[in-house]
């Protein structure tokens, strides 16, 4: 038979040219179908999409004859060579119209509207070459019924008539753009028709309209739009708050807000973080101390006039940085695969021109929203009403230094102390994470210090707080305000304060713990606080977390280098738990491991060193440090190792004098045989 090769090598795909046309058939009739029930992902596009839904359901009812018609047949169903080819070529204009319309349904409905134009253009486009196959399509060769031959030309006919994009609604769009730009505050039935015509009629599809729009302007998807984009962003946390402001925000216990409330992502890992900033790095670079930080955070750090290491507090021999092009890579794929937000800048490429021109308009928007809520704070007295707003600080002050300015300059920062006191377990938790993320930016440091009461109620979280995250989140409070050194020390002065986190870090769960022991490590940078962290218990906590958190050895470091070595000496097992640490630790707690093993035998002399020389196997522990550890590390590491040679060589020599002079034994020289 001679089509048998051919039906046994018959691929699975209709766009092969060896398809059989009973499978071409059955395609094209699925394809119609499933246009024909399209819907039109937003009102202002509705004319264009069902435009092509009724032309799509004229050739469902042509297809559907033509496969009823070769019903027996089956598979062996034969068409005219040249129907069947115009049929294939009809089969791959349908399928570019399914892929559009799921462009567009994948599509944030705003970035639609201002593209509606090309959009309506691809559709018309692909309905002339549609228009073109039918015509090319020999129907008297394919026996049709007469009607079904109407339906056919009628097809056609309606396919050269393509439907033009509604652009009215966009220039309003752009209007109030522009007005906003110009300061003018929009009129709330305006904003609210327009949104409806948007098809934006309620707070969910608000904030996932965010969120998609946040999405692909990190994704550079429409660059001709991005500035408009960046505006509507803006403008649309602005409406959500003017005109969705009553509805009640989702139940949430989340950590510092560099992700999402609605089925939150999880929490970025501490590793992309900036350790200045606590905001997930755009731009990750490597300090010559071997310490990762975002190029922005720390270029601002050197020139403050700062040559130090922010995390060691080592003085830098350079302030050369260097890109750190792996963790970015790591940084990129975690938002997209967790559906975070966010542009990771690409080193040596200028943002583009678009954005900077958007900035007016973005930037007024959020200084409206962030003035509307927190005169809507202020008036407030009622609970659900209170919580509605202090949600919507919250989530607006998670979203960027400007937003965190206005709500400051507003004067948020007095209205929430009140607030962290809530019995409400959601208010106090909205609450203290609005702080936190407003204490990120240097102005709103000031701003919380000085506002009343405002150290007491983070106290008052830290020790009686409504949930774990609560305290946690005041922890982190507390180092962020620490980075500033005036208020460090005035922190430190403070019993409650210094009471209340190393009480966190001793009894919090792990990720209590590892933001109370950072809290700690800030607050141990000023000596004249070290005496009162050590009374507290500090020291006893930071040991115990040695091996547990990575910021414990770090803070015995900054311990025992301000005046703290005797009392850790003095712990059972402090020095045995920092030799076990220098071999199994992260990198950096290896390194600070070794950074305070010295400080120890540097300040607290023989004493410390007999117990360095006294832990099993620390000669290998520095060995290993010297080959495999960072630059600093090794440097520690090296001093570690002259620091016992010279204990061993003291006291040997003081062995041999005692066996010649016969002498007592010296406090100083401990009877431990040492290897060379």
């Amino acid at each position: 038979m001679a089509n048998g090769a051919a039906i046994d090598e018959w691929p699975s795909s209709p766009y092969s040219s060896s398809a059989p046309d009973g499978e071409v058939l059955r395609s094209l009739h699925r394809l119609a179908r499933d246009l024909s029930a399209a819907e039109a992902p937003a009102p202002f596009l509705r004319p264009v999409f069902a435009a092509v839904a009724r032309r799509a359901r004229l050739l469902a009812a042509v297809f559907d004859d033509l496969l009823l018609c070769g019903a027996g047949a089956g598979p062996l169903l034969l068409l005219p060579r040249s129907a069947s080819l115009c049929l294939r070529e009809v089969l791959l204009v349908l399928q570019r119209f399914k892929a559009l319309v799921a462009d567009c349904a994948a599509r944030s409905r705003t970035r639609l509207l201002l593209q509606s134009d090309e959009v309506a253009a691809r559709a018309g486009e692909l309905q002339h070459d549609l228009a073109t196959l039918l015509d090319l399509l020999p129907v008297a060769d394919l026996g049709l019924a007469d009607d079904v031959a109407d339906l056919l030309a009628l097809a056609s006919r309606q396919c050269r008539r393509a439907a033009a994009a509604e652009l009215g609604l966009r220039a309003a769009v752009l209007a109030l753009i522009h007005e906003v730009e110009r300061e003018i505050v929009p009129e709330r039935e305006r904003l609210e028709g327009i949104l409806e015509e948007v098809g934006i009629n309620d707070p969910a599809s608000c904030s996932d309209e965010i969120e998609t729009l946040e999405r692909e302007i990190g994704d550079r998807a429409a660059e001709r739009w991005t500035s408009s984009m960046i505006a509507l962003v803006g403008l649309l946390r602005y409406a959500k708050c003017v005109l969705f402001s009553a509805a009640t925000p989702r139940t949430v216990d989340s950590k510092v807000d560099l992700d999402d409330d609605g089925a939150e992502p999880p929490s970025p890992p501490l590793d992309f973080r900036c350790p200045i900033s606590l905001e997930l790095m755009r731009d990750p670079v490597v300090a010559s101390s071997g310490q990762t930080y975002d190029r922005e955070s720390i270029t601002r750090w050197f020139g403050s006039g700062k040559p130090t290491c922010p995390k060691t507090g080592q003085v830098l021999a350079d302030l050369e940085l260097v890109p750190n092009k792996a963790l970015k890579n790591l940084i990129v794929r975690w938002c997209r695969e967790n559906g975070v937000a966010v542009e990771v800048a690409e080193a040596g490429k200028a943002e583009p021109a678009p954005v900077v021109a958007a900035n007016k308009a973005a930037l007024e928007a959020a200084r409206m929203t962030a003035s509307f809520l927190v005169k809507k704070l202020s008036a407030s007295f009622s609970l659900e009403p209170t919580k509605r707003v202090v949600h919507e600080i919250r989530q607006l002050a998670k979203s960027g230094s400007d937003n965190r300015a206005f709500i400051g300059e507003a004067g948020a920062a007095a209205l929430l102390v009140p607030l962290l006191r809530s019995e409400d377990s959601a208010l106090q938790l909205n609450a203290v994470t609005a702080m936190l993320n407003l204490s990120i930016l240097e102005a709103n440091k000031k701003r919380i210090m000085h506002a009343e009461g405002a150290v007491d109620a983070l106290c008052h979280v830290m020790g009686s707080g409504a949930s774990w995250r609560a305290k946690e989140n005041a922890a982190a409070t507390v180092l962020s305000l620490a980075a500033v050194p005036a208020y460090r020390r005035r922190l430190g002065r403070n019993p409650r304060v210094v009471e209340s986190v190393v009480q966190l870090a001793r009894t919090g769960p792990s990720s209590t713990k590892k933001d109370a022991l950072a809290a700690l490590l800030s607050l141990s940078g000023e000596r004249e606080n070290v005496g009162r962290l050590v009374e507290a218990g500090a020291a006893e906590v930071a040991v115990s977390a040695v091996g547990e958190a990575e910021a414990a050895a770090a803070v015995l470091a900054s311990l025992a280098k301000r005046g703290g070595a005797e009392a850790i000496v003095a712990l059972d097992g402090a020095v045995a738990r920092l030799v076990a640490e220098m071999r199994r630790g992260t990198e950096w707690s290896r390194e600070c491991a070794a950074a305070a093993l010295v400080l120890l035998c540097r300040r607290a002399g023989a004493t410390a060193a007999a117990q360095v020389m006294a832990v099993p196997g620390v000669e290998w522990a520095i060995w290993e440090l010297l080959g495999t550890g960072t630059d600093r590390a090794r440097r520690k590491a090296a001093s570690l190792g002259r620091a016992c040679r010279r204990w061993a060589a003291a006291a040997n020599a003081a062995g041999a004098e005692q066996s010649t002079t016969e002498c007592p034994t010296s406090d100083a020289a401990p009877a431990l045989t040492t290897v060379s």
